[in-house]
């Protein structure tokens, strides 16, 4: 693949601002954005307010080399702090809607927009007496970097109920229906490329009873809050080993981890598998503990743990995001 030159990535912003005019603002904190509250700027940020804006965003981008970055919730997202040198897209309210089945629906299917907070989702979907998604009261992310990403916690995912979405291909212009499973849905991730905008997602759940499912709900805050911190974080950072019987968290704390701090950034006393950013500190910390961590993981016991946290803007993560952990012959 050709990489575009700085020149070149100058020329296709320029384009691209131009195309978007008041639509678009320059040189915007992403870090804002994520719930890591860290990072550095968006070159450009469009927040849509419609699929006309979306339209628009992609005739800037058909056809250059500028990349895009859509973002959600941004809470499994952490970005250098040198910034995004493209598009950054958020999603207005227009994609918060949901749709729940009426009361003689044969089949219970819920569309709910790309944008809608994926507790508000298990928490609207249960009190409707469906059940499938109470999981995702303890994912703080959106609709729409959940299926980028199969989110999921709990022992489920979104693949396991997901029947199809909505996308918009920046590249194409097209707007279109995918089934589930034209995703290649995975452990975190999926075949969507970061020119596919996802409009909103439809579920089908089951009937069930709503005061058992809200008592579940109920049980999974409980457990979030009483191990896993609050704070300035995205989640879990290293995927668990495989097949290795210890999880990423224990792993580290075997090591004695917990506590360890580069500049801003520190492994949480409270889980071992989560580093904590201070308020108004550095990505290039949070990733420089990440790498630190990994490297003492690797020389104390053979495993090469992978990111779970998607990354973006920092050098060399060839090897680092990858689907699971390995051992290392």
């Amino acid at each position: 693949m050709t990489v575009a030159t700085d020149a070149e990535l100058r020329s296709a912003l320029d384009h691209a601002a131009a195309v978007l005019g008041d639509r678009a603002r320059r040189e915007v904190p992403i870090g804002p954005l994520t719930t890591y509250r860290v990072g550095g700027k968006a070159a450009l940020l469009l927040e849509a307010d419609g699929v006309d804006d979306l339209r628009a965003a992609a005739a800037a981008v058909r056809g250059t080399p500028l990349p895009v970055l859509v973002v959600g919730r941004g809470s499994n997202l952490l970005v250098a702090d040198r910034g995004f040198p493209g598009l950054v897209i958020t999603l207005g309210a227009f994609a918060t809607t949901i749709e729940l089945p009426g009361p003689d629906a044969a089949v219970p299917l819920v569309r709910a927009g790309a944008g809608v907070l994926l507790p508000v989702l298990a928490r609207q979907t249960a009190a409707a007496g469906l059940t499938g998604l109470e999981w995702a009261v303890g994912v703080p992310g959106s609709v729409g970097g959940a299926v980028r990403m199969n989110a999921g916690g709990h022992g489920s995912d979104i693949a396991s109920c997901l029947v199809g979405v909505r996308v918009l291909d920046l590249a194409t212009g097209e707007d279109k229906e995918v089934a589930a499973d034209r995703l290649a849905l995975r452990f975190r991730g999926s075949a969507l490329a970061d020119h596919h905008v996802v409009l909103s997602a439809e579920v089908r759940l089951a009937p069930g009873d709503r005061s058992r499912a809200e008592a579940e709900i109920t049980e999974i805050v409980r457990w979030r809050r009483e191990n896993q911190p609050g704070g300035q974080n995205a989640g879990s950072v290293f995927v668990n080993p495989i097949p290795f019987q210890l999880s990423a968290g224990q792993v580290i704390d075997e090591l004695g981890l917990r506590g360890l701090r580069v500049g801003t950034a520190h492994v949480s006393e409270k889980h071992a598998n989560f580093i904590q950013a201070d308020e108004g500190g550095s990505a290039d910390d949070v990733w420089a503990l990440m790498r630190e961590v990994r490297a003492r993981v690797l020389a104390e016991r053979g495993i090469a743990l992978r990111s779970e946290i998607r990354l973006v803007g920092f050098p060399d993560t060839d090897g680092f995001q990858a689907l699971s952990a390995e051992r290392v012959p």
